[in-house]
């Protein structure tokens, strides 16, 4: 697992935690932010898993 993997797997993390705090809170803006956060790491730790798989094709 590289950096960007774990940087990717950290961002979702941390936006989930926002989007229930969001909920839990009843603050819309928060729960937003938590989902755009968490699919941004997901976006990321895709990208970097499939760079990997790419690399390890060679």
């Amino acid at each position: 697992m590289n950096k960007d993997q774990i940087k990717g797997r950290v961002e979702e993390a941390k936006g989930k935690v926002k989007e229930a705090a969001g909920v839990i809170l009843d603050g819309k803006g928060m729960e937003l932010e938590g989902k755009v956060q968490k699919n941004v790491g997901k976006a990321q730790g895709g990208l970097s898993d499939l760079k990997e798989d790419i690399k390890g094709d060679d």
